[in-house]
Order: C-alpha cells, then structure tokens, then sequence
C-alpha cells in the first residue's frame, strides 16, 4: 500500500509538472559554436509534429515543447534569432482543440478516478470549450508546422483560405497563420528568409492511410493529387519530386539544414498498443469470468463451431479457431481480400437462423477471420472492442466477438506491405536528395525503431515507444494519442537533431536532457 501511496503521488507530481513549461535549465558557454552553421534565421518546416502537436491537438502549453522551439533555444547561445510560433494566447486555460469545427476536440488527459484514485482511468478529452479560434494571424512564422499538412500541400496555394475549408481544399490551422488566402507554407516560410532549417514533412502522405486502417487508396503510379482523397497514400514518385521542390527553394539562398526521415509505422504505439487476440473469459464476460466462461461454451456451439466447420469444408480450415477458455483469444476481424464465402454461410445457418437470420450471418462473416499477430489493431479500436454495431441482432452484437471489426479498425498485412513500401520508397528519397545538396539527415526512422526496445538518451535513461500505464509513465516518450511524442519525446527529437548538427557541420550545439520534460499529462479529476 506504502508503494501505490508513492506511486499516485508521483504521477499527479507528473501530471501537475505538464501544465507548465520548465525552461530553468538556460544554458550559456563561451566554448558552443555554430560550426559551419548560421542560426540568425532559423525556420522549421513540417506537419504536426514540427508544430508540437501532442494529446491530439496543439495547445498553449503543448506548442512551447515543440521540438523547433527547443532547438532554438539552443542555437540562441551560439547567436540564433528570435524564434516565433503561431499565436495560442487565446487558449487561456490550454485547453487545445478549435472552437466549433468538428473533428478538433481538447486535448487528451488521465483523469485519475475520483472514488478510485490509484486508478487512472483511459485517456479522454479534458473538461471544458475550446477557446481557440480561425481568427486570422496573417504572419508567417519560424515555426511553419502546419497538424495535416501533407508534403504537397507546403506548395498548395489556396490551403490557408477559410472560404475553403468547407470544401475541405483547406487546413484550419494554416487557415490561422496564412499571410494571405491565396499564400503558400512553404512561400510564407520563405519570407522569413532562412538561414537554416529544419524539414520535417511527408509522414502524412502515408500515415494517413495507416491510421485510417487502410480505408484510402494507394496512389502509386498516379501523380495527380488533385484526384486524392484524405487517407490515400501518395505516390513515391511524385513524393520525390515535391520534397525536391522543397528543398530546392528552402537552399535558394544558401541556407543550410537538417531534414528528417519518416518513422515506420511499427514504432509508433498507436499500432502497437492493442494486441491482436485480447479475448479472455474475463473480458468476454465483461469483467465477470464464470460468464465469460459460459459464454465461450455458448459461442462454440452457436457460432465458432459451425463457421469452423463451414470454412474446413470450403478449404479454409486456418480462418476460423474454437475459443479458449484457457489462452486469450483472437479478435473476429474482416478481410476484404478473402475469397467472400456469404452465399455459402447462408446457406449453412439457413435451418438454425432462419432465412432473414441466415442472411445476415452470411453478409457480416463471408470474409470474416480471426485476427493474427501479422495484423495490426489500431489504437482507437480499443474503444470499439465488445461494443454493438448499429442495427446488429444478437447474437451478432459484439464487435471483434461475433461481429467481424471493419476495414477501419484493422491493418492487415496486404495494407501493412502498402505502408511499408510507401515508407521506404519515401526515405530513400529524402536520403538522395539532402545527400545532393549536402544536407545533414536525422534519421528519425531508425531513432524511432530503436525506442521500440528501448532508446538509451544521453542523460543514460532508456526511453520507451509504448503507450501510458503506471509501469511506464517515466519512460513513455509519446503522448496520449498514440502517434505523437510528449514534451519529453520532443526533447528527445530535439536532442536528436542537435547531435547530427554538430556531427555534420562541425557545430558544438549543447544537448538538451529529455528527462527535465514533463510526461503523460494527468489530472486528479477532470
């Protein structure tokens, strides 16, 4: 009881340390020099992740952790400039979100239960309206991060104009910042004429799919993306042309710079927090495992018996396994690439279902399976598990237990080869075209891949790519949206950087100690 009375106070200690940014640790030393960098200017140019997206949306608080605003704190002691960041003022309890567009809620916290306070709950959006609003900035910023941004879009004329964001042609968050309607990022980003740089875009131009669990279209071979839609993954080769285009206008006048790669799907927790087979008796039976176990015997006999025997006779004996009451259990999952066995499972239930009972088992499990370590279960499908579709009759109410999760729930292994092969195709052009005009490269893609075992940070603590749990909350570098890093994981992107600065332009920057970051954001009540 002592250590759990410990515990709790150290994690509402972590949690009151995340409202505030703590930037005590100033560093000054006559021995730093820039090398054969210049920092009077410095620019950053990205997604999300350059504009300190962390919870699921950009805060106040949040954007002050961004890992350019970090980095320039350092490049100040060997005479970097002024470094400006889009406006949050507004966002006077840094709350996040963006008043009255859907889809932009606050940002995400633990809320430790009230009655149970050495539990936390799940993460959920913190209490309150969002006070932040699309009234125009119009200034361009050195922090160009726009939250969506896919790399072409920094050359999109039109991607700031609010009379487009009904047609979604448009980003609110550009929307806040663009110097015009008709402005570019990268043209804005531009005015502020840089003398270095930090390039952080393309993880959109495939992330997207990913997170929308494959529902897009991979667009390889088409190099048009005026005929894309929000979660297709763009083509490689027009990929490649844009980032050139890129880099060819930020190095115009002789600026120099760091780009950085894009992480592999499998690195971020998003996609690896939810294991493929979560069905105990216990969660089956819904914390209750004498039901679970009685529901497992029912199922068997109604349900997994049968389309066992259905799929064995059909040649497909591996789609369909009995369920364990010993060892947890697959999700039900659908394939949209399976063979489509409807006709053939309504005409199997017909004589116990029914025809109109019958029909629907057969168009809900004809590509239906269960879910393999070779599949990737979403972060957000947590909260679907076990929930009833809309309309579904029992016993077909379940979703992952008798009704099969959707496309958008699931990552199988055609469309992890789709991301995989986008993300490669990508870095390897990144790597070519810093490599032509003598870039420095951080190759956030293999940093990312190491914090999936653990990533020993310079301050000799390992940092881990998982998701929040009491076990971990000091070795968590990501936040509570599963995609993008805390204050802490920014500190350590920024760190990152810093190094291959030093490394490639012969620069003494001071590193930064991720471990002075606040984690998980956590709130006694919400």
């Amino acid at each position: 009881m002592k250590n759990k009375k410990i515990l709790f106070i150290a994690l509402l200690a972590a949690g009151f340390t995340a409202c505030e940014p703590e930037f005590e640790h100033e560093v000054s030393n006559v021995d730093y020099n820039a090398g054969e960098a210049d920092f009077t200017t410095y620019v950053a140019v990205g997604n999300s992740l350059t504009a300190g997206y962390m919870d699921g949306t950009v805060s106040r608080v949040g954007q002050s952790y961004s890992y350019p605003n970090l980095l320039a704190q350092q490049f100040a002691v060997v005479g970097g400039g002024a470094f400006t960041q889009p406006s949050y003022a507004e966002d006077a309890n840094n709350l996040g979100g963006i008043s009255g567009i859907p889809g932009f809620p606050t940002r995400l916290v633990i809320n430790m239960h009230a009655d149970n306070p050495k539990i936390p709950a799940g993460p959920e959006s913190i209490a309150g309206t969002s006070t932040i609003t699309l009234a125009p900035q119009q200034q361009a910023f050195n922090n160009m991060g726009v939250p969506g941004a896919k790399s072409f879009h920094l050359l999109l004329p039109g991607y700031g104009d609010a009379a487009r964001l009904s047609l979604g042609a448009a980003n609110p968050y550009y929307v806040r910042m663009a110097t015009s309607a008709s402005a570019t990022v990268l043209g804005d980003a531009m005015s502020k004429r840089p003398t270095f740089f930090t390039n952080w875009i393309g993880s959109n131009d495939v992330l997207s799919y990913a997170t929308s669990g494959g529902t897009g279209v991979d667009q390889t071979g088409n190099p048009n993306p005026a005929t894309y839609g929000s979660n297709d993954i763009t083509d490689p080769t027009y990929f490649a042309g844009v980032y050139t285009a890129i880099i060819n206008t930020l190095t115009s006048e002789g600026a120099k710079g760091v780009v950085s790669t894009i992480p592999d799907i499998t690195s971020i927790p998003f996609f690896t927090t939810v294991p493929y087979a979560p069905l105990t008796a216990s969660a089956i039976g819904k914390e209750d495992e004498a039901v679970g176990l009685a529901t497992i015997d029912q199922l068997n006999a109604q349900l997994y018996g049968p389309l066992k025997q259905i799929f064995t006779a059909l040649g497909q004996p591996n789609r369909i396994n009995l369920l364990s009451k010993t060892t947890p259990n697959p999700l039900l999952i659908k394939d949209e690439t399976l063979t489509n066995y409807g006709a053939q499972i309504t005409a199997a239930f017909t004589p116990a279902l029914g025809a109109a009972g019958a029909a629907y088992a057969g168009s809900i499990l004809g590509q239906a399976r269960q879910a393999t370590a070779d599949d990737l279960v979403l972060l957000t499908t947590r909260a679907v598990i076990g929930k009833e579709p809309t309309g579904a009759p029992a016993p077909f109410d379940a979703y992952g237990v008798t009704y099969p999760l959707q496309d958008q729930h699931i990552l199988i292994p055609s469309e992890i080869t789709a991301v995989n092969t986008a993300t490669a195709s990508y870095n390897t052009a990144i790597k070519t075209i810093a490599a032509s005009k003598n870039l420095a490269v951080a190759d956030m893609n293999a940093i990312m891949n190491k914090l999936k075992t653990g990533f020993t940070s310079d301050d000799g603590q390992v940092y881990f790519a998982k998701y929040f749990s009491v076990a971990t909350v000091n070795t968590v570098v990501f936040s509570l949206d599963g995609v993008h890093p805390n204050a802490r994981g920014y500190a350590l992107v920024a760190n990152e950087i810093l190094k291959v600065i030093n490394e490639h332009y012969k620069a003494k920057l001071p590193l930064i100690v991720p471990g002075y970051y606040p984690g998980p954001t956590i709130v006694k009540t919400n």
